[in-house]
């Protein structure tokens, strides 16, 4: 075996290591969002409320729409491009060079499968279901585990594009 031929196995080694750890990340915010919506239905049935802090509340609604409960009864629309939108991410995990775009990546398609779960199983028909939502600060939209990954992966994306080149990255996986 050459020297070459050995570092293109460590090569593909990390980037199936980094690729695994963007689905690990994926399916932690699926199972933790899918969870925390059940028990929100559970807990919040019949319009109870259970105040947290200050403005913070459990409050359960449901949305039809998107972000902001705009979109009301676009529901297979935006879960088509949802899909379209999980499928790109996924696609592009090949090609991550960071842990952190990585984990940002991974938040991403899990806030969004999250939400795409509720679209496809909560409603009467493909796609017609609605998103739950139930953290509510009562001066901001209601949202969910899914909608706060979904934001952060974004925040973490858009820094990572913003930092000079050439820094190392604090989260490097190799």
């Amino acid at each position: 075996m050459t020297d070459g031929s050995l570092t293109g196995h460590h090569r593909a080694a990390s980037r199936r290591k980094t690729f695994g750890v963007g689905f690990v990340v994926a399916a932690i915010v699926i199972v933790v969002d899918q969870l925390t919506k059940n028990w929100a239905i559970n807990a919040l049935d019949g319009g109870r409320r259970i105040h947290i802090i200050w403005t913070l509340q459990f409050n359960l609604t449901y949305n039809s729409g998107m972000a902001f409960s705009k979109g009301s009864g676009l529901g297979p629309v935006i879960g088509a491009i949802a899909v379209i939108v999980v499928v790109g991410l996924v696609i592009s995990l090949r090609r991550v060079s960071n842990t952190a775009t990585l984990l940002a990546t991974g938040l991403i398609i899990g806030g969004a499968i999250g939400n795409i779960v509720d679209r496809l199983l909560r409603g009467d028909g493909w796609f017609h279901g609605s998103v739950i939502d139930f953290i509510d600060f009562q001066w901001w939209p209601i949202f969910n585990v899914a909608d706060m990954s979904v934001m952060i992966g974004a925040a973490m994306m858009v820094f990572g594009v913003s930092r000079p080149r050439g820094k190392i990255d604090p989260l490097s996986l190799s």
